[in-house]
């Protein structure tokens, strides 16, 4: 297994101010991220949100209006992508279709004029790594989604570059292949050592795979954090919305009665108040009257949506328990679990008491 080593495991990246305008467009507007070297981030956000220039830019495919790009300690900014020491995997793989699986994957070892002794090894190597032993001899046409990812993948690995750019990779593939994908990209993330960034619209391959999640929204940095911190404290509206499968419940404080009222006078401000559906639980009394507008049974879990004064509110609760829509429920949660978000600004409040 020694033929594949990135040459020197991953380089960190850091991208200081950088902006990007088309005309009158701000595709990035003033984005600082550090990417430690040898870890997963993900790029996540809707689509337009600046994610994939974001990745050419560091990749060197643009040249940022302002800013700094560095690689290592080295700026970059100015660089070609050949000179970055990186490979990209695109969400077209790019094969080229007249070459065979073991001539795609080698292709850019010849264009460096490798010695062939050593080409042979290290794509014995990496086809083992990838499990494509079997497929060197097919053509791109005769392979599945998951293969031809696979070929992708394999080409970049045994460039043996440092940093390792995806840009949706995955994103044909069927649900189940693109869950197996996403165990295997990652297992070999840490296996190989290299630098990761990769680009998703799709939260849960962020948060499955990566170490640290960089949330965009409109060009903007919205939150970076691990993932269990983007799901467990988002610091903005957006991010509360965004992140959860449903996300987080916001309502106005009203709905909360007296309780409200003094979040409200405590804040001195207009609040938009967060519930995760797992935090709030159908109760017997004493709590919020709320009537059940939709149910969706999920086997293990149903889902209820709740409505109180016109504001909705998602419950996760046992599919074990039935429930019809239009009728009342009651609902408690532990004040613990409130968010509390600035109605006029979007952004979280820390340290307002809920108790």
């Amino acid at each position: 297994m020694n033929a594949v080593h990135p040459s020197h495991h991953g380089r960190s990246i850091e991208l200081h101010d950088i902006s990007k305008h088309w005309d009158q467009t701000r595709a990035l507007d003033q984005v600082n991220i550090s990417i430690p070297a040898g870890s997963f981030t993900a790029l996540l956000g809707p689509s337009g949100c600046g994610k994939s220039t974001l990745l050419r830019i560091i990749a060197g495919l643009e040249t940022a209006t302002e800013g700094t790009v560095k690689i290592g300690k080295e700026d970059v900014t100015r660089r070609p992508p050949d000179k970055r020491d990186l490979s990209m995997v695109f969400q077209s793989y790019a094969l080229f279709p007249h070459l065979n699986v073991a001539e795609n994957i080698i292709f850019g070892l010849k264009t460096r004029r490798e010695p062939k002794k050593a080409r042979a090894e290290k794509l014995q190597a990496v086809a083992e790594l990838m499990g494509l032993e079997q497929l060197l001899d097919r053509k791109p046409g005769e392979l599945s989604g998951g293969q031809q990812q696979r070929v992708a993948l394999a080409r970049a690995v045994i460039a043996e570059r440092s940093i390792c750019l995806m840009d949706e990779p995955l994103s044909n593939l069927d649900a189940k292949l693109r869950h197996e994908m996403r165990m295997e990209l990652r297992a070999l993330q840490q296996k190989l050592g290299f630098t990761m960034v990769y680009v998703t619209h799709d939260q849960a391959e962020a948060i499955t795979m990566a170490d640290q999640v960089v949330l965009l929204n409109q060009g903007q940095v919205e939150q970076i954090d691990t993932p269990r911190s983007l799901y467990e404290t988002p610091r903005t509206i957006f991010a509360a919305r965004f992140i959860g499968t449903p996300p987080m419940s916001l309502f106005e404080a009203s709905v909360l009665g007296d309780m409200g009222q003094q979040l409200e006078r405590d804040a001195d401000t207009k609040l938009l108040v967060g519930l995760r559906p797992e935090a709030v639980r159908p109760a017997s009394e004493g709590a919020l009257k709320a009537i059940v507008s939709a149910v969706e049974y999920l086997g293990a879990d149903t889902m209820l949506d709740c409505k109180i004064d016109g504001e909705l509110i998602t419950v996760r609760t046992s599919g074990r328990e039935d429930f019809t829509p239009g009728s009342e429920i009651a609902l408690s949660f532990a004040s613990e679990d409130l968010a509390l978000f600035d109605k006029a600004t979007g952004a979280r409040l820390i340290n307002l008491k809920t108790d």
